[in-house]
């Protein structure tokens, strides 16, 4: 699986996110494949290449179009806890379309 994380500048916020969803999807027994971490301007035209992409809560309606083409968009409000990202995972449509 591929997945990106993306915050406004694509330095901190996202890389911590982008360790933090790894772990996370690791831990619900899901392979990555490609672990990738941007600004949200650059992932709007990239998250397409991707099965998911994580970003903090007040980005995710920038990811409606990539939503629309079924690339699952996760928001996350606290981006170090892997119990949140677990939940929001586990609620979302990812164990329907991905194989553990």
């Amino acid at each position: 699986m591929k997945i990106m994380s993306a915050c406004a500048n694509g330095s901190g916020t996202s890389l911590m996110l982008s360790r933090t969803a790894r772990k996370a999807m690791e831990q619900l027994g899901y392979e990555i494949t490609v672990s990738d971490h941007t600004s949200v301007s650059e992932a709007r035209g990239t998250a397409r290449n991707y099965d998911v992409v994580f970003t903090s809560l007040p980005f995710v309606n920038m990811f409606d179009e990539v939503k629309q083409k079924g690339c699952e968009v996760i928001g996350v409000k606290n981006v170090m806890s892997v119990p949140e990202v677990k939940e929001k995972i586990e609620a979302s449509d990812i164990p329907n379309k991905f194989k553990k």
